[in-house]
């Protein structure tokens, strides 16, 4: 196929394939039929039954506790915690509307399922966000929060990056522009996502905003498999249509994600700098660079920085709190230098 050329797959399709051999992840002949006996792509089973299984209501999680807390974060956390919350809502929210999008032009029925539950949990998250708002903050802050893009160039900003990449698909469906959003949607879930996760962790190990500190956990471990699902994506794309992938594009690619992780360091530094106990602009720079060799490295590309292979020495502790098999976990090495003890998690994910 050409890359401009890209058609949108038909509804009813009675002349589809249903040799799984024929099978594309893009521009095949699909019927549609949902078929859980019969895939081509044999690891969608593992990854719907691990997204089935991470069924969660946002309202079970109890945020008493950060109703005080709340009130009583010293400024710059509160600052920043306002401002990465709108963020997050933000990119949850244009999930839920640009996923059908993608799955219009995804043949291979089994992938679209996935795509199904990943705009439901995007949809769940975002409910989540709602109830923080609503549980802590009054109606004129709720409101604030919500829309601070709408004040705050520097957020605008971040909200534009992906904004108009996803729009750049509306406007022209073509497959280099869809592969561009499906890489837009690698690095909103990689990295964005995970640098957000971060901060709030860092409140967890002060021992601040517990409840908030699980939601954001359990909202971690849906995005752990939405990252796992547009990595096999991106490579069954590269193995069925490698001329769509050769050296200058996927250079392009990459500067996609270096340009991401830019922009991820700046807001990092612009959000929480050098004023937030337990996190500082070199620790955040060394995160977001690890965060994009990372991905680079899961789709077999080059990483985009010299060094930065391994998780930081300083920020091991965010794994310890994204990790939802860990129970009763003993937090001990990972608190925060600037507080004497720090709170274990005693739930189970």
């Amino acid at each position: 196929m050409n890359m401009s050329e890209l058609k949108k797959k038909l509804l009813f399709n009675p002349d589809g394939d249903i040799d799984i051999r024929e099978r594309m992840m893009v521009g095949g002949n699909t019927t549609n039929l949902n078929d859980f006996n019969h895939m081509k792509y044999t690891w969608v089973s593992s990854w719907y039954r691990q997204a089935m299984n991470n069924f969660w209501i946002p309202e079970e999680i109890n945020l008493g506790v950060d109703i005080k807390d709340y009130r009583n974060l010293p400024k710059p956390e509160k600052r920043a915690y306002d401002k990465i919350l709108s963020f997050l809502i933000f990119l949850d929210s244009i999930q839920t509307a640009n996923l059908p999008n993608i799955g219009e032009y995804i043949t291979a029925n089994e992938v679209n399922l996935c795509l199904s539950i990943q705009a439901f949990q995007e949809a769940v998250h975002s409910q989540s966000y709602s109830y923080m708002l609503d549980t802590i903050c009054e109606p004129q802050e709720r409101s604030r929060v919500l829309y601070q893009w709408k004040e705050d160039r520097h957020l605008l900003a971040r909200n534009k990056f992906i904004g108009d990449l996803y729009n750049e698909f509306q406007k022209e469906k073509s497959i280099e522009n869809l592969i561009k959003t499906i890489v837009a949607n690698y690095i909103l879930e990689g990295i964005y996502f995970y640098s957000g996760f971060m901060f709030f962790y860092n409140l967890g190990r002060n021992n601040r905003m517990p409840g908030s500190v699980q939601e954001i956990r359990y909202i971690n471990r849906d995005e752990n498999t939405h990252l796992w699902l547009f990595t096999m994506i991106l490579r069954e794309l590269k193995k069925e249509n490698g001329e769509w992938f050769t050296q200058d594009r996927i250079q392009k690619y990459r500067e996609m994600i270096k340009e991401g992780c830019e922009q991820e360091i700046q807001w990092g530094h612009y959000v929480i700098g050098n004023e937030v106990q337990g996190l500082n602009e070199t620790m955040i720079t060394d995160y977001i660079k690890y965060l994009g060799n990372l991905r680079c490295r899961n789709i077999g590309w080059e990483p985009i920085y010299e060094g930065y292979r391994e998780e930081p020495e300083s920020m091991k502790w965010v794994s310890l709190y994204a990790d939802a098999n860990r129970i009763k976990t003993d937090f001990f090495e990972a608190r925060s230098t600037a507080y004497a003890k720090s709170s274990a998690l005693i739930d189970d994910l």
